[in-house]
């Protein structure tokens, strides 16, 4: 889809600052640990849409947060999720030879360096944000590590893959592939958007309706995926299609229905913009992204 000029512009800048941080972050050294550091930016630099800086960035923007600090904190989620989609990619999990229209990282190097790889882009998330580039606020530091952690592991992303292996052998409902979608794949939506009200010193107390619009944009971003993969089309999208119904996955498609699914996502996202309401034209930035979400064709 074409996107307004306000977010193309806002996708392109980021994209920018998020390529050119990761090269200052893995510099390649004058050892033999130099293919795993080319396999850390052959996964970081240059790949993906980069919606999760630009949802910590345009948070942190509606509190005056530092673009500087906000992009830190945007490449640590990204960090994450790069080193998710290595594993997700290798043999023992989804075995995928494509990602972002280029061979997988195991297929491009081999499995034990994309293991690797993925391990240290885990410990390179962390590491940003322990930097005082990020906050000289060490409580800002510890909450921001600990909102991530929460959102990669057990309770989020890495416990919502385990829901997915077992839902091959499974037959779950709509709730359990809510509940699966929410920690898979919307734990690290969330915590971006959380990330950005942190850097700006949101008490917590302050961010329910950020969590509110995290939370359906989340949902919207997973209905949006579940419609691509049974219409979209596979160079656009450049990875392969049509799995979860191969591998007889139950998605919000199979249980919703294509024209239902699309219409609970486009409520999703209508119902994210209005709990932004009471920051007016400041969120047009993160109003325009969820509405791109639902309606991305790759």
């Amino acid at each position: 889809m074409a996107m307004p000029d306000l977010l193309g512009e806002a996708f392109e800048r980021v994209q920018e600052e998020v390529d050119s941080a990761f090269d200052a972050f893995l510099p390649v050294p004058d050892d033999t640990r130099a293919p795993l550091i080319e396999a850390m930016r052959y996964a970081a630099i240059g790949g993906g849409k980069r919606v999760r800086p630009l949802l910590v960035v345009a948070t942190a923007e509606l509190f005056g947060v530092g673009r500087n600090a906000a992009i830190n904190a945007g490449c640590a989620v990204e960090a994450i999720h790069a080193y998710s989609l290595i594993h997700d990619d290798l043999p023992c999990m989804d075995d995928d030879d494509l990602r972002h229209g280029k061979p997988t990282l195991h297929k491009a190097f081999d499995e034990a360096v994309a293991v690797l790889a993925g391990d240290c882009l885990h410990a390179l998330a962390f590491d940003i944000l322990t930097q005082a580039d990020t906050s000289t606020d060490p409580f800002v530091r510890a909450e921001l590590v600990a909102t991530l952690a929460r959102a990669s592991g057990h309770d989020g992303m890495a416990g919502g893959q385990m829901m997915d292996i077992v839902s091959e052998e499974e037959e779950y409902d709509l709730r359990q592939v809510t509940r699966l979608q929410q920690l898979k794949t919307g734990a690290l939506l969330a915590a971006s958007v959380e990330m950005g009200a942190i850097l700006g010193r949101v008490p917590p107390e302050g961010r329910t309706h950020l969590r509110a619009y995290a939370r359906d944009i989340g949902l919207a971003f997973q209905i949006a995926d579940d419609l691509l993969d049974v219409e979209g089309d596979e160079e656009r999208a450049g990875k392969a299609l049509r799995k979860d119904e191969a591998q007889g996955k139950q998605t919000f498609v199979t249980l919703m229905g294509r024209e239902q699914a699309r219409t609970q996502a486009e409520m999703l996202v209508d119902q994210a913009g209005r709990h932004l309401a009471s920051y007016g034209e400041e969120a047009r930035l993160l109003v325009e992204l969820a509405h791109f979400i639902v309606k991305r064709d790759h």
